[in-house]
């Protein structure tokens, strides 16, 4: 059995494996990179003969970890593609908002390649994939060779790790994995077996969290800061992803207004896409493990835009909570709009980021930024003066890095492939794994080179 990196560039982007048998090829994972654009945001496809796979898994919905898919299948259109069936409603969502966002870059960026893929592909594509939940084997080829069995992963709904059985051999692959419980999402259940192979995400692996964090501790001192600044009079934006961490936002802020800890009557804006992805968590509310059981957002909170049509742009009023995209804050969404029209720039205002952000994004710039600096948030605009109260709280939908090495530590895999992260992550991971588990292979895989399971 063949391990292979189908990844163009190092760290978080274009992620995409290659599994192979001397009868049966599938690959893990199709993603675009959030750092690159055209062909270089495209994993390495060219390294497959056209026809020449199986089958493909998508173990979420993610652009890095699904947003090339209708690429791969265009030299592959005999794979079939295994994801949950919440990932297929999601990536189906979000890959016809990305043909959208292409296009955008086509007219202003001039990248002449784009789109990719258009809106009458993604339709087509529906017919290949095959929804399979978690802890039930299947066949990754029509010879029965390859078996696969999902397991949650706790990142975001219908996020998986998968186990792959073939040849003897046994590979696990944790995809993006949180194994503690949020808000809304459950945590991580992943089999503890020992495998021959790991590969595993190191997102987390050049940070280690402050020794007296809770995730109750830091859901309250959010909810203080929110109350804080809405009794001032002023309004607070909180930068999310569209799927993902804009539900596990809500979640906070419907226990934060049932438990009386902010205004109950404090109105809370989602954006368009947001509420597209929210809809869908809606329609999973009783067969996805999650907490708050039952419960829809969009019938069950009062949300403004969410519930009910909304004509024109987001009005931006005093007393209100924005959980606006992107959680970058990427020039001309709406989020960054809001911090350049009014936010960023009155003391008044909360800004409060729950997730990553890129250091080199406009969220990024703001987060390294002091009370009083200039902020470039678009070029095409002038730059604005920080003075609002600008807070970080930790509600990654990753897991920390002990916690993903205890796992490693756990399975006592003969190898393990360190994946998903930058340089100095991989590197923290690499030197802890060989102090605790010196028999076990450390591997940093390079594109292309393909390492024997």
């Amino acid at each position: 059995m063949i391990f292979k990196s189908l990844c163009r560039h190092a760290g978080i982007g274009a992620n995409s494996y290659l599994i192979e048998t001397k009868t049966a090829r599938v690959v893990l994972d199709a993603g675009m990179h959030p750092k690159h654009e055209g062909n270089e945001a495209i994993p390495h496809f060219d390294f497959l003969e056209p026809g020449s796979i199986d089958s493909a898994i998508i173990t979420h919905s993610h652009l890095d970890h699904v947003g090339t898919l209708p690429v791969l299948l265009d030299s592959q259109a005999q794979a079939k593609v295994f994801m949950s069936p919440e990932t297929a409603e999601l990536s189906s969502a979000l890959l016809h908002n990305s043909v959208n966002v292409m296009q955008s870059k086509r007219v202003e960026l001039g990248i002449t390649e784009y789109p990719l893929f258009d809106h009458r592909e993604l339709d087509r594509i529906k017919e290949t994939i095959e929804p399979r939940g978690i802890e039930r084997p299947f066949d990754l080829d029509h010879g029965g060779t390859l078996r696969a069995t999902f397991h949650d992963a706790g990142h975001i709904l219908g996020s998986v790790g998968v186990t792959i059985e073939g040849d003897g051999k046994k590979i696990f692959y944790t995809g993006d994995v949180n194994f503690e419980d949020a808000t809304l999402q459950k945590g991580a259940v992943f089999p503890t077996d020992t495998v021959d192979a790991l590969i595993v995400e190191t997102t987390r692996g050049d940070s280690s969290r402050r020794p007296d964090y809770t995730r109750a501790s830091e859901e309250a001192d959010l909810a203080e800061s929110i109350s804080r600044v809405l009794a001032r009079g002023g309004s607070v934006l909180i930068p999310v992803f569209a799927m993902g961490k804009t539900q596990e936002v809500l979640a906070m802020l419907h226990r934060f207004k049932k438990e009386g800890l902010i205004p109950k009557k404090a109105p809370v804006y989602i954006g368009g896409l947001s509420t597209k992805m929210t809809t869908i968590y809606d329609r999973f509310t009783d067969s996805s493990r999650r907490n708050f059981p039952g419960f829809k957002f969009l019938s069950d909170m009062e949300i403004e835009g969410g519930n009910r049509k909304r004509k024109g742009s987001i009005p931006f009023a005093a007393g209100c909570i924005y959980a606006l995209s992107s959680g970058m804050m990427t020039e001309k969404t709406v989020s960054n709009n809001f911090a350049r029209q009014g936010v960023l720039e009155n003391s008044r205002h909360g800004l409060f980021f729950v997730g990553y952000a890129d250091p080199a994004s406009p969220g990024g710039q703001i987060r390294a930024a002091q009370p009083g600096d200039d902020v470039l948030l678009d070029p095409a605009y002038p730059p604005v003066k920080m003075r609002c109260e600008m807070r970080i709280f930790d509600f990654s939908g990753h897991s920390t890095r002990e916690a993903i090495a205890d796992f490693v530590v756990k399975v006592k895999p003969k190898k393990a492939f360190l994946v998903h992260g930058d340089d100095p992550a991989i590197e923290w991971f690499r030197q802890e794994l060989n102090r605790r588990i010196p028999e076990t292979e450390i591997i940093v895989p390079l594109p292309g080179v393909a390492h024997e399971i």
